[in-house]
């Protein structure tokens, strides 16, 4: 059963068949023939077959969805606990966005390793947006994010600031910018608006790549202050300072996780969000 549910979810993740087989690893008949058989063992029909390539979810599937998510969740949880029953290790899966994994994170980690040593942890780089999505589909435990995004059945807590600056010449350019869906991207776009800036835009979708572009002497960008180290930067004003943002799920079903949190929250507090 538990099969069937993973292929499930894959399926109405992509709403595709064929994508669902290739994510799976698996021929695409197999995925089908899964699909069917869940659908017998429950008796209803989770999707609707229109003879297009992208399919429809039923009411029932939705309600699957939302219900299964949970339970694979705990299912994945029991076999690693019964793999690690002897030395009892937590396995936890976060997802960063690009200025907090690279400044913010590493010391975080080994904090966490001090305190909690059977922790086992997976770190997924990748964009603000891409966190929400990734934890709202359970590929990650929780994530830190670089903007206020929010979404149902999902906490979000503030964390430290994060103060932008900009370095480089904005009337010469070329503007060096993050993809849309990126934490830093609509301070930007603000900046070059109120400036009325009509320099050339070059999307990087990596904040790495821009330093050192940066670094070169080649370019222009707003960036974390922390980034700019070592770099010749100017200070924007207090409505280009922000903060970094832990997000969970409003439901913990791992009491070692919801520990974690809680510990990473009070650390937060009594560092006063500086």
């Amino acid at each position: 059963m538990f099969k069937y549910l993973e292929t499930f979810k894959v399926v109405y993740e992509t709403k595709h068949f064929s994508k669902a087989a290739e994510l799976l690893f698996i021929a695409q008949p197999t995925v089908s023939a899964q699909i069917k058989q869940l659908e017998a063992d429950l008796g209803v029909a989770l999707f609707i077959r229109n003879g297009r390539q992208e399919i429809e979810t039923t009411p029932q599937g939705d309600l699957l969805y939302q219900k299964s998510v949970n339970l694979l969740d705990e299912w994945r949880e029991l076999k690693l606990d019964l793999q690690h029953e002897k030395n009892q290790m937590t396995h936890c899966v976060i997802g960063a966005s690009h200025t907090y994994s690279i400044y913010v994170l590493p010391d975080l980690i080994i904090q966490l390793k001090r305190v909690f040593p059977k922790l086992s942890i997976t770190i997924k780089l990748m964009n603000s947006l891409a966190v929400v999505e990734a934890l709202n589909k359970h590929e990650i435990d929780f994530g830190f994010i670089e903007k206020p995004l929010s979404m149902k059945h999902m906490h979000r807590f503030p964390l430290v600031k994060d103060q932008l600056v900009i370095v480089g010449n904005p009337e010469i350019g070329p503007w060096l910018v993050r993809e849309e869906t990126s934490g830093v991207y609509y301070y930007t776009q603000r900046f070059i608006e109120e400036h009325d800036i009509k320099q050339e835009q070059v999307s990087i979708h990596n904040n790495e790549i821009i330093v050192a572009l940066l670094k070169e002497g080649y370019g222009c960008s707003i960036i974390s202050e922390r980034a700019a180290q070592g770099l010749d930067y100017k200070h924007l004003s207090e409505k280009y300072q922000r903060h970094f943002y832990l997000i969970t799920r409003d439901q913990e079903s791992r009491d070692e996780l919801s520990k974690l949190v809680t510990w990473i929250r009070r650390q937060a507090k009594d560092t006063g969000s500086n």
